[in-house]
């Protein structure tokens, strides 16, 4: 990795990709700390053990914790980006319309995104204010009313949008996925303080076991490599299926592989579980004054809690169903099995056609099914271990920011050997 920075920094065009990323990055993180009008984050203080508050601030980057411009993040957008995808399905014919037009149909289909983000964006803002205002014993919002609420719901609103633009920026003139390297860098940003929360609750509840605390902290720590180790080689996995061409035109095809990962939807579907889990918890906030003591105000704040039992299942129910969704979205074996006949390709004993469509898609599940539970484990590992040892909530939250966290940067690295192999073959062309 070293050497493929350094190797990065020396190309010009490159080298600007990357300080123009790096500089996006610090104008989110400078964004983090500057507080919404109206205001008083210190009454958050006691809300940092709450499920929602936790999720919120760590997919932030600690914006949460001041009550910033940045508060809600991209969650806003990413829970859009899901609701127009599945309204492609067959929901909304113009919707299935416009993805079928390429990149025409792709802008108008962005444009879509953007406009249900602010609307949810809105609503988020307000259902996190009156919430918290609450739950903080009405501290938290210096002069509760209409005005008020609307006021900070358009600053959080213009903040959520602005950083969709900077993600935008980080796509198209940067390298690597913008709105994945915004929660990347917020993660990462929250990872010095969690360490040290840890540490203190360790100490603090060890006592006179001290040094059963520190050996406890080390297979912590060993345990936190193992995963890393395990995620990086899950993430590289990969099914190569052989293709034959029946056209002799090249001889680089002949022996040709087609490859698909074990994990073909990457970390998209543990960001899309975790947002779409906000919305509700968002909602409930609208609740809590009145109907925090009934029963089923407290049954669903279970169920959209992934930190509760129940809460846990439906998170992993969800990362199931988006591993699957988003396997075919990336791979569409239609599409697959329409360009291998196009180019006259075929895989052995398959015939063209709908029959390679179905042995692709036979794969595919059977490829998603083992990254459904390798991201289920990934994510609920650090939960369960939470709820028997009573550790901090950000350790709970630990599977699913070191998915985040390791999935983006082999993703990012993976863009900048695919520049630097741009670069070599257009030298060699000059």
């Amino acid at each position: 990795m070293i050497r493929l920075l350094k190797d990065a920094f020396k190309e010009t065009d490159i080298r600007s990709r990357i300080l123009f990323t790096l500089g996006i990055l610090v104008v989110f993180r400078l964004g983090t700390h500057v507080t919404v009008p109206g205001v008083d984050a210190s009454a958050l203080e006691n809300l940092s053990g709450t499920g929602l508050f936790n999720l919120l601030d760590t997919f932030g980057g600690g914006a949460l914790s001041s009550y910033s411009i940045f508060a809600l993040g991209v969650s806003p957008y990413i829970t859009s980006s899901i609701v127009v995808q599945l309204l492609q399905m067959d929901i909304i014919p113009k919707f299935k319309e416009w993805a079928e037009q390429g990149e025409v149909g792709r802008r108008k289909l962005n444009q879509a995104t953007r406009y249900l983000t602010i609307v949810l964006a809105f609503v988020q803002a307000i259902g996190i204010s009156y919430g918290f205002n609450a739950l903080t014993g009405l501290g938290l919002v210096r002069d509760p009313g209409v005005s008020t609420y609307l006021s900070i719901a358009v600053v959080l609103t213009a903040g959520t949008m602005f950083v969709v633009w900077l993600g935008e920026q980080i796509t198209v003139h940067g390298f690597g996925n913008g709105t994945s390297l915004i929660i990347f860098s917020g993660i990462i940003a929250r990872l010095p303080s969690d360490i040290m929360t840890f540490y203190s609750t360790q100490i603090r509840n060890a006592g006179d076991e001290l040094l059963g605390a520190i050996l406890f902290s080390i297979v912590i720590v060993i345990g936190v490599v193992l995963l890393v180790v395990l995620v990086t080689y899950v993430e590289n996995a990969r099914r190569n299926i052989p293709v034959q061409y029946t056209k002799r035109v090249a001889s680089s095809k002949q022996g040709a592989l087609l490859p698909l990962k074990v994990n073909s939807a990457g970390v998209i579907p543990v960001i899309f579980a975790s947002s779409f889990l906000m919305t509700p918890q968002i909602i409930l906030g609208y609740f809590a004054q009145g109907s925090a003591d009934t029963a089923w105000y407290q049954l669903l704040n279970s169920v959209f809690n992934l930190e509760e039992p129940l809460g846990a299942v439906f998170y992993t129910v969800l990362i199931v169903v988006f591993t699957y969704f988003y396997a075919f979205i990336q791979v569409n074996p239609e599409k697959v099995a329409e360009n291998l006949q196009k180019q006259g390709g075929y895989i052995p004993s398959v015939r063209p056609g709908k029959p390679t469509e179905d042995f692709v898609s036979k794969l595919l599940v059977r490829l998603s099914t083992v990254g459904a539970i390798y991201l289920s484990s990934i994510s609920l590992i650090p939960i369960i271990a939470s709820n028997i040892w009573n550790l901090p909530s950000s350790v709970a939250l630990g599977g699913t920011s070191l998915l985040i966290v390791v999935g983006v940067a082999l993703d990012s690295m993976r863009q900048l050997e695919g520049l630097l192999s741009k670069k070599s073959y257009q030298g060699f062309i000059q």
